[in-house]
C-alpha cells in the first residue's frame, strides 16, 4: 500500500505533463495569433475558428475516449492518442488554412484522450480528502503549458516561421506519448465499466454541472482568445509585452488552480467555491468592459487577474464530475463534462472575435461576464458526490 501512496505521485506527474503539452496546443497558440494571421491570410474572425478546430475535433471524441479509458485503462488511450495528435500537428502549417484547420482538428479527436484519461488516473489513484489538491496540480498543468508557449511559440515563430512552432509542438507532443506508455498504470482497486455509458449520459446533476462548465469556458477563453489581440492591436501594447502578460495570466491561473483545489479539500466541497468563483468572474469581466478606453495600464490591472481568474475553476469542475460518476464510469463523466467545455471552447473564439470587431470590445467582454451569471444561477440546486476509490495512507 505505501507503494501505491507513492505511485501515485508518478501518475500525477505524468498526467500533468500529458494535460500540459494539450494545454500548450488548444490554449498555447493563441499567443502567435498575429502571425497565424499573417500566414494564412486571415481576419480576426477566420482565426478564431482556426483556433477553434482543434477544440471542435477534441469535442466530438471526449465522451468516447473517456468510455474507451473505462474500459481499457488510460495507459492505452492516452498513449494512442499522443502519438495520433503528434502526427496531425506536424503537417499543420505547410499548406493552406483549410488544411491546416483540419490537420487541427484531428490534433483534437486524438488529443481529447488526454482530457478523459488522465483526469481518471487521477481521481482513480487518490483519496478524497486530497483530490482536490491532485486535481489542481493536475489541471495547474493547463496554464502552465500554455504560458510556456506563449513564451516559446512567438520566438520561434518570427525567428522560423509558423511551420517551425508546429514542428516544436508535435515533437513535444510524441515525448509525452512516450512517457505515458512507460510510467502511466491503473491501481489495484480500479474499476473497469462492462456496460454502455447512457446513466452516465442522462444523470441530471452531470447535466447541471456540465452545462455550467460550459458557460464558464466562455469567459476562460474570451480572454485565452482575445487577449493578445485585445493589448496589442486594440491599445497598443508590443507583441511581446501582449504576450508576456498573457503568460502572467496562465502562472497566475495555474497557481490559482492549486489553492482552490486546497480550498475544495478542507471544506470538503467543490460546488461552493466553484460558486464564488463564477461571481468574481463575472465582476472582472463587467469591470474590464468598463476599462475598454482607460488608461493601458489600468486596463492591464483588472485584466491579467481578471484572465487568471477565468482559468481557476477547471479543477473544482472535473473534480465535481468524477465524484457524482458512478464506480467504473469516471471517464464517461470526464468525457460529459468535457465536451460541455469544448463545446464552448470552439464557439467562443469566433464568435468573441466578431462581438470584438462589430460590437466593440467592451460588448465582448461583457458577454463573457454574463457567461458566468448564468453558471452561478445553474449552480444553485446542490450536487450529491459518490465516492470514487478507497482512503490511503
Amino acid at each position: 500500500m505505501a507503494t501505491s501512496a507513492r505511485y501515485r505521485w508518478v501518475v500525477l506527474a505524468v498526467g500533468a505533463v500529458a494535460q500540459g503539452a494539450n494545454a500548450a496546443v488548444f490554449l498555447g497558440l493563441p499567443a502567435i495569433t498575429p502571425q497565424l494571421r499573417d500566414h494564412f491570410d486571415l481576419s480576426l474572425p477566420q482565426v478564431g475558428l482556426l483556433l477553434g478546430a482543434v477544440n471542435l475535433g477534441t469535442m466530438l471524441t471526449l465522451v468516447l475516449w473517456g468510455a474507451a479509458a473505462d474500459r481499457r485503462g488510460e495507459r492505452l488511450v492516452m498513449a494512442i492518442g499522443g502519438f495520433g495528435a503528434a502526427l496531425c500537428l506536424a503537417p499543420a502549417a505547410f499548406d493552406g488554412a483549410v488544411v491546416a484547420g483540419l490537420a487541427l482538428v484531428g490534433v483534437g479527436l486524438f488529443g481529447a484522450s488526454v482530457n478523459a484519461a488522465s483526469g481518471r488516473a487521477v481521481l482513480t489513484w487518490f483519496p478524497p480528502d486530497r483530490r482536490g489538491l491532485a486535481m489542481g496540480i493536475r489541471q495547474t498543468a493547463t496554464p502552465l503549458g500554455a504560458a510556456l508557449a506563449a513564451v516559446v511559440l512567438p520566438v520561434v515563430a518570427v525567428r522560423a516561421g509558423v511551420p517551425a512552432a508546429f514542428l516544436a509542438l508535435s515533437g513535444f507532443t510524441a515525448f509525452v506519448a512516450v512517457a505515458v506508455a512507460v510510467w502511466v498504470r491503473e491501481p489495484p482497486w480500479a474499476v473497469r465499466a462492462r456496460r454502455g455509458h447512457g446513466v452516465v449520459l442522462s444523470d441530471r446533476g452531470l447535466i447541471r454541472l456540465s452545462a455550467a462548465s460550459g458557460l464558464l469556458v466562455v469567459p476562460q477563453f474570451t480572454a485565452a482568445a482575445l487577449m493578445v489581440e485585445l493589448l496589442h492591436d486594440h491599445r497598443g501594447l508590443a507583441v511581446g509585452v501582449a504576450a508576456g502578460l498573457f503568460a502572467v495570466a496562465q502562472v497566475a491561473g495555474g497557481l490559482g488552480r492549486l489553492v482552490v483545489g486546497v480550498w475544495s479539500d478542507r471544506v470538503r466541497d467543490r460546488v461552493r467555491p466553484l460558486k464564488s468563483l463564477s461571481v468574481l468572474i463575472a465582476v472582472g469581466f463587467a469591470l474590464c468592459a468598463a476599462l475598454d478606453r482607460a488608461p493601458v495600464w489600468l486596463l492591464v490591472a483588472a485584466l491579467v487577474p481578471t484572465a487568471a481568474l477565468a482559468l481557476c475553476w477547471n479543477g473544482l469542475a472535473i473534480t465535481a464530475a468524477g465524484e457524482l460518476a458512478p464506480p467504473g464510469r469516471t471517464g464517461t463523466a470526464l468525457g460529459m463534462q468535457n465536451t460541455a467545455n469544448y463545446l464552448s471552447a470552439t464557439v467562443t473564439p469566433p464568435l468573441a472575435g466578431w462581438a470584438a470587431v462589430t460590437l466593440g470590445w467592451p460588448a465582448a467582454l461583457l458577454a463573457a461576464a454574463v457567461a458566468a451569471v448564468a453558471a452561478r444561477l445553474l449552480l444553485t440546486v446542490p450536487l450529491a458526490a459518490r465516492e470514487l476509490a478507497p482512503e490511503l495512507p
